[in-house]
């Protein structure tokens, strides 16, 4: 067997294994796209009429919130600007609970609260990130997928390369006729497209990977010249004296939070676990990224300032390996290049779908040229 035929072999064969798998997280991804641009059409109660009076407190909105979930666990507490309601996020791993309960952040009022497991968008991610499988089994199949989708693509690349400089052409533009069958139209199809968007698709594909595998990102991050520990790590407290009675230091971080960074999108705080554990706000730069997000931790006690060993610091401190791969999800959802990077997306994700189907019909005219 030549070297050509084993590579048209393992593409085929990997191609027909993980076809589906590939169509249905490409599928998935276009519709994800857009999910911001598309909710900002319908949430309206998000807003709020701003008022010349102190908003909520963390510790009063967790308390609110509670009232509505008492046995949930609150994630973290989301602060904006003026005219935002706060958000408080619940979330519990077992049994999967993920609910969202807005407030009014000068009365405390109830606006709203939003079910994530559910709704459209819950629907396409779950397709997305497990094949809307049991999560341990559906993660597995989709990163094991998605893998072999890299080994696809570079076998594909290979056998798109014509053997003569003549035929080039061929691989590059379609030149369909009347008397052009289907079969030659279904060829150019997957060629054309496949070598228009492999490079495109192979960085959406590495991507999606380092999501799904920790030992990928350190070898990314590693390989990089990364020096931290690529993972997230709130620090301990520093600070040994239990807070004064009435007293929560906590309470003032977000005001004056909001007074050192008047520009900042947003500000996440989240409630330590332990008596040990410090207080972080993950404070969001820009609107729709996260790579440059600044993430903080203080003291509970204290609210001292305290470093993190990890990536997952403030930006202005992260070398370039930190910045590539915190940069990692914005560029997998095409956030880095704004609206038109995640158009480009788009069409990569729509283009990387045909492919399974063009293949598959390749395999079956080949398989049955008689019928």
């Amino acid at each position: 067997m030549t070297f050509k035929k084993f590579i048209f072999q393992l593409h085929k064969i990997l191609g027909l294994t993980t076809g589906l798998v590939v169509f249905i997280v490409a599928i998935t991804g276009c519709c994800w796209a857009f999910k911001e641009e598309i909710e900002s059409l319908y949430d309206d109660y998000k807003k709020v009429v701003p008022q010349n009076q102190a908003i909520l407190t963390p510790t009063q909105a967790k308390q609110l919130a509670k009232d509505v979930f008492p046995n949930n666990t609150v994630h973290g507490t989301l602060f904006k600007k003026a005219d935002d309601a706060i958000e408080v996020i619940f979330y519990d791993a077992e049994p999967e609970f993920y609910q969202s309960v807005f407030l009014n952040p000068y009365s405390g009022k109830v606006i709203q609260v939003d079910d994530h497991l559910s709704g459209f968008f819950a629907f396409i991610l779950k397709g997305h990130m497990r094949m809307w499988l049991p999560k341990d089994i559906g993660e597995q199949v989709v990163g094991a997928s998605i893998l072999i989708f890299i080994m696809i693509i570079i076998s594909g690349f290979i056998l798109w390369i014509p053997k003569k400089k003549k035929n080039l052409k061929q691989r590059l533009k379609f030149d369909w006729k009347k008397t052009t069958r289907w079969k030659r139209k279904n060829f150019d199809l997957h060629t054309i497209i496949g070598f228009y968007v492999c490079s495109l698709a192979l960085i959406l594909a590495f991507t999606g990977s380092v999501i799904s595998y920790n030992w990928l990102k350190y070898v990314v991050y590693k390989s990089t010249g990364g020096d931290k520990v690529p993972a997230f790590i709130i620090p301990e407290n520093k600070s040994k004296v239990a807070m004064d009675e009435g007293i929560i230091p906590m309470d003032t971080l977000i005001v004056k939070l909001l007074k050192e960074s008047p520009d900042a999108e947003s500000f996440e705080l989240h409630y330590p676990k332990t008596d040990e554990e410090s207080i972080y706000v993950e404070v969001s730069n820009s609107k729709g990224l996260y790579y440059d997000s600044d993430y903080r931790f203080f003291d509970q006690n204290t609210l001292e300032e305290l470093e993190t060993p990890a990536i997952y610091g403030k930006y202005q401190d992260a070398k370039f390996a930190d910045k590539i791969l915190r940069m990692n999800y914005d560029i997998h959802i095409g956030a880095i290049g704004g609206i038109a990077g995640k158009i480009l997306a788009f069409l990569i994700s729509l283009l990387t779908a045909t492919l399974p189907v063009t293949g598959v019909l390749m395999w079956y005219g080949r398989r049955y040229k008689k019928k």
